[in-house]
């Protein structure tokens, strides 16, 4: 897989090994979901709260910030002969990932991982619009954290 880290806010340089992590927490997300991790790229952007609300009111018609935010490749997108498919972008917001975690009482890195690992489930077409898709939804990411040696984000 081909991660592309962007950090715009430097908050984020506080959570040590944030690139190992998001790695990490991406490739568990993409083999619990039988997805080939190998022959894949994802970008991730952790950036602010107002540049997030920024993303938000854009593309959601939503103008505050939310802790992540999904944007997935169109699956019939064109891909020169032997290039990686790019599944889509992920961002996070510091500001509302650190105060949730807070509110929550999880730490900023098992609550990051479990953002990402959300965040890569929406790139492949996961969601949680309806109850039953977010309870299956739900299941998975715990399972997928559990091996991540997380506890159960939604307990």
């Amino acid at each position: 897989m081909i991660l592309s880290i962007d950090v715009e806010d430097e908050a984020w340089h506080g959570l040590a090994g944030l690139d190992d992590l998001a790695l990490t927490s991406i490739e568990a997300a993409l083999a619990a979901a039988g997805f080939p991790g190998d022959s894949c790229e994802v970008a991730v952007l952790f950036t602010d709260d107002a540049s997030m609300a920024e993303i938000n009111a854009e593309w959601r018609g939503k103008n505050r910030p939310t802790n992540v935010l999904s944007f997935p490749t169109a699956p019939d997108t064109p891909l020169p002969t032997g290039e990686a498919r790019p599944l889509g972008d992920i961002v996070l917001a510091y500001g509302v990932v650190a105060g949730e975690a807070g509110e929550q009482g999880k730490t900023l890195r098992d609550h990051v991982a479990h953002l990402m690992v959300h965040g890569t489930l929406h790139l492949l077409g996961y969601d949680h619009e309806t109850d039953e898709d977010a309870e299956m939804m739900e299941a998975l990411e715990t399972s997928i954290l559990k091996g991540l040696g997380i506890t159960d984000p939604y307990e």
